[in-house]
Parts: C-alpha cells; sequence; structure tokens
C-alpha cells in the first residue's frame, strides 16, 4: 500500500511540476524600439489580460537591439524603428520573414509653447534664443537618421549640426524636451499622447522620411505559439486603435 501511495505522490508531482513548467513558458520577451514605448505597454497589457501570456520588454534604440539580438541576446521578437535591420536579421538566418507593424512621423517638439509660434519649425530653429537642439543618434536610431535627413534637406544641417544634442535614442530625445534640458527635440508624433507631450507645442516635419517600423520573430524563440499570438493581436483592431492612438498610420 505504501509503494502505491509513493507511485502516486511521484505521479501527481510529476503532473505538478509540468504544468507549472507549462504556465513558466507562457511568456514572450520583446525588444522595443524607444519610439513605440507607451504604445506598446497598452497593447502589451491588454495581450496580457485577454491571453495570460506576460509580455517582457526591453526598450532601446532600434541599432542597439539589433546589437544585442546579433550577440546572441534572448528574445523572441523584434520591433524595430525601421525595415533595414529585421531584414538583415532574416537575411542571415536568424529570423522569420519581417513585416510592418505601424509607420511614425518625426516632429520637432518644445515645452514652451512660444516656440511654435513661427509659420514653420525651419523659421522656429532660425531664433537666436535657440541653443540647444535634441535629436536620438542619427547611427542607431531611425527617427535621428530621419531628423538628420529633413535638416539636410532644408540645408540648415551645416548651421545647426553644433547645436545638436545626441540622445541615445528617440525616447531620451523627448525626455531631454520636456524637461527643458534643450529648447526643442527631433521626436516621435507617439510622443503628444502623453500627458507631458500635451503640455508643449510642435511642429510636424513633413520632410523627415515616414519612419516604416518592421518586426520580426526570432528563430532562437521557444515561446512560438506565444509569440504568434502576440503578433496576431498585433494587428487586430484592438491593438489599431492603441497605434493610432499614439500617433501612427
Amino acid at each position: 500500500m505504501k509503494k502505491c501511495f509513493s507511485i502516486i505522490a511521484a505521479i501527481l508531482l510529476f503532473v505538478l511540476m509540468n504544468s507549472f513548467s507549462a504556465f513558466a513558458e507562457e511568456k514572450i520577451s520583446v525588444a522595443v524600439a524607444a519610439n513605440f514605448i507607451s504604445a506598446f505597454k497598452e497593447i502589451a497589457t491588454d495581450f496580457e489580460t485577454k491571453t495570460k501570456i506576460k509580455v517582457e520588454a526591453t526598450f532601446s534604440s532600434t541599432g542597439n537591439l539589433y546589437s544585442q539580438i546579433v550577440s546572441g541576446a534572448p528574445y523572441d521578437l523584434f520591433l524595430s524603428a525601421d525595415e533595414e535591420r529585421p531584414a538583415i536579421l532574416s537575411k542571415d538566418g536568424l529570423a522569420e520573414k519581417p513585416f510592418v507593424y505601424a509607420r511614425g512621423q518625426v516632429i520637432l517638439w518644445s515645452a514652451n509653447k512660444d516656440f511654435c509660434k513661427t509659420a514653420t519649425w525651419q523659421d522656429a530653429l532660425k531664433n537666436d534664443r535657440i541653443k540647444k537642439i535634441a535629436i536620438a543618434n542619427p547611427l542607431t536610431a531611425p527617427y535621428g537618421a530621419a531628423a538628420k535627413v529633413a535638416l539636410q534637406k532644408t540645408g540648415l544641417w551645416n548651421n545647426f549640426e553644433r547645436k545638436l544634442v545626441n540622445a541615445q535614442d528617440i525616447a531620451q530625445s523627448f525626455q531631454y524636451a520636456s524637461t527643458s534640458a534643450v529648447d526643442a527635440g527631433f521626436c516621435s508624433m507617439s510622443a503628444t499622447a502623453s500627458p507631458e507631450g500635451k503640455r508643449g507645442c510642435f511642429f510636424v516635419v513633413p520632410q523627415a522620411p515616414d519612419i516604416i517600423q518592421s518586426a520580426c520573430i526570432l528563430k532562437r524563440t521557444k515561446n512560438r505559439d506565444a509569440v504568434e499570438k502576440f503578433v496576431e493581436f498585433l494587428s487586430s483592431p484592438a491593438a489599431r486603435i492603441i497605434k493610432v492612438k499614439f500617433g501612427y498610420r
């Protein structure tokens, strides 16, 4: 009888341990471009509520996240702020075929509402009182690269390069501007949906190319079913409403 109870107890323990193991696997790790922080948090919260799958996110510049992935970082999904890096990861056999999940816009934002009283963003920058302008590092952040294109197209890059303050990513560029550490900053349209963003003013920068944001499932993922559910949710009506709310197209 004791032997029978021991066998039953062992079976129950085995089932219980496997149940805990299965539960523990119901989470995914996502590398997310910094511009998408606010929208992603809301989307992830909605997804977690509906599926009980936990979403763990790391936010940084696209370039930094790409370098981490190439170096072996154990992410399941990469939400980039460009099309280039997911395409490279796919070509190199590290990721599945990329897909577009959002389209963003570059703006020039300031905490000082008087900054936006000029006709154009170029005129606003030409004010002699403007001493510092934040820009995400053009080498690692697609929004920073797009802002640089706009400055070059309008012939302002050479005149204003000395006034530019490099931020690690687009989120830090907005942080500098919103705390008035700089007079203005090139930011993402998504920043205008935040409480801080609503307190300032901004110009849309039409000379900056739209930011086509692509994503890819990494082949090293061990949580494919959960990742695929999240990818499907990213294109759902519920997620689209959130993306539009934060200025994405």
